[in-house]
């Protein structure tokens, strides 16, 4: 939802939802987005 130049609403943002993501991926040390965990498996494997 668009709100002005700027600024926008997210439930998400709202609920709590992103930051909860983001400790458990600082946690884990396993990104939960997929480009996220190809990345990681990437550099693992020695491709990047």
């Amino acid at each position: 939802m668009k709100l002005g130049p700027g600024l926008t609403f997210s439930w998400k943002r709202a609920l709590g939802v992103t930051s909860a993501k983001r400790k458990i991926s600082r946690a884990t040390g396993i990104p939960l987005t997929r480009n996220g965990r190809r990345a990681k498996l990437g550099k693992f494997l020695g491709m990047k």
